[in-house]
């Protein structure tokens, strides 16, 4: 089956409102595979982007995101087709649509959409418990739950999420975590457990071990350079890097990523301290290339507790040490790396990135040790893991 997308599909019909629309391809003889997230796809390409788009090979993967306002009158289902077959879906409900009314709609457009693609064998991914709500009723072959972060410890967590993570818990088949630290927790609540810390495309990060010209934004910025890419939101340790550009002014910190449920007015502001935005997955590999340090100034609290960066192999990949908060799967993973320093608190960070810039200076030692930390560690052989473990499951 096919048709033409974005599609919107309403409750009571389902127009096409698109005059010239990609296509959009549904392929009845492989089973269909719903992912129901709290990250949008659009916005910081990480584990579910790098895991859906590679399921895609193997089934009609279906991406559910939590839902948006829309102006219309009525709720409508975007449809919207991504890389390698992915289709994002997006509940777009009118301004007042809320708590049990807007769930039942959700349901509703959820139900009508894989009624219409004539879904046979269904199955379901989480990476948030609260998608239960809407998607608890649907009866699929295999549920996973894809842990990736404790989120009920993150800022504007919903109070009754610890409940939902319970229920999900006894649904699942299989329960896979971001790293080693949440999976010691989980492990205790489900017997099909298994740790799956988040991987790396050393080719595309690799790019950034080339030299190449800076982007336009990054190119006035003197050296030494001490980079972060990622999301600034409550585990950014504001304080830290506010004291260490204080202490070394003739460091540059260039930080890189889209600030999120922190004011922006409450980050320090200091000449060699450089907000460049969010920038595209394609885009970091350019930055990363102009970097003499990558940095992980995570604040140590409940929401960084089990957390295990991407960062960390991607920043090795692209040819840069690394200067980390004691993150605990930093720590158990890359502490006795020789090229990943770990600091707790300013003056060990700032001693640990003079380390750093000196020790970087041995190119060929530094590419040597980043390639044997990295070994056959890609998300395609995470992927091809976690496929074994859905085979077993069923």
């Amino acid at each position: 089956m096919s048709w033409a997308g974005p599609y919107q599909y309403e409750i009571g019909k389902s127009p096409d409102k698109q005059e010239t629309p990609p296509e959009v391809i549904f392929d009845e003889q492989v089973p269909t595979l719903l992912c129901l997230s709290h990250l949008r796809w659009s916005f910081v390409y990480q584990r579910p982007q790098h895991l859906m788009s590679r399921f895609a090979r193997d089934f009609n993967l279906l991406f559910c995101e939590e839902p948006i306002p829309t102006e219309d009158e009525q709720p409508w289902l975007e449809v919207r087709p991504e890389e390698n077959g992915v289709q994002v879906l997006v509940p777009r409900l009118p301004h007042g649509c809320e708590g049990e009314t807007a769930l039942r709609v959700q349901r509703e457009l959820l139900d009508g959409y894989l009624s219409k693609l004539g879904v046979d064998e269904l199955m379901l991914w989480f990476y948030t418990p609260m998608a239960l709500d809407y998607a608890g009723h649907l009866q699929p072959s295999l549920t996973v739950y894809d842990c990736m972060d404790e989120l009920s410890a993150f800022r504007g967590a919903p109070p009754e999420l610890v409940e939902r993570e319970r229920e999900l818990l006894k649904r699942a088949d299989l329960v896979f975590t971001g790293g080693y630290s949440i999976w010691e927790a989980k492990r205790e609540l489900h017997d099909n457990a298994h740790a799956f810390p988040s991987s790396v495309d050393v080719e595309h990060f690799a790019e950034a071990r080339r030299i190449q010209a800076d982007p336009a934004d990054q190119a006035e910025i003197p050296h030494p350079r001490l980079g972060f890419y990622g999301v600034i939101d409550e585990r950014f340790d504001i304080e830290l890097v506010a004291e260490a550009a204080k202490q070394r002014p003739d460091w540059q910190f260039v930080l890189v990523g889209p600030v999120v449920k922190i004011d922006p007015a409450d980050l320090p502001q200091r000449d060699n301290i450089h907000y460049l935005g969010g920038k595209t997955y394609d885009e970091l590999p350019k930055y990363l290339s102009g970097w003499d340090v990558a940095i992980m100034p995570f604040a140590m609290n409940e929401s960084t507790r089990f957390i295990s960066p991407t960062k960390t192999p991607e920043y090795l990949a692209g040819g840069c040490p690394v200067v980390s908060t004691p993150i605990k799967d930093v720590v158990r993973t890359y502490g006795d790396t020789e090229i990943v320093y770990i600091a707790d608190g300013a003056d060990a960070f700032i001693a640990s990135v003079e380390k750093a810039l000196v020790d970087g200076e041995d190119r060929d030692r530094l590419l040597k040790i980043a390639d044997e930390i990295l070994g056959d560690m890609s998300w395609d052989h995470t992927w091809a893991l976690m496929k074994e473990k859905m085979q077993c499951a069923k």
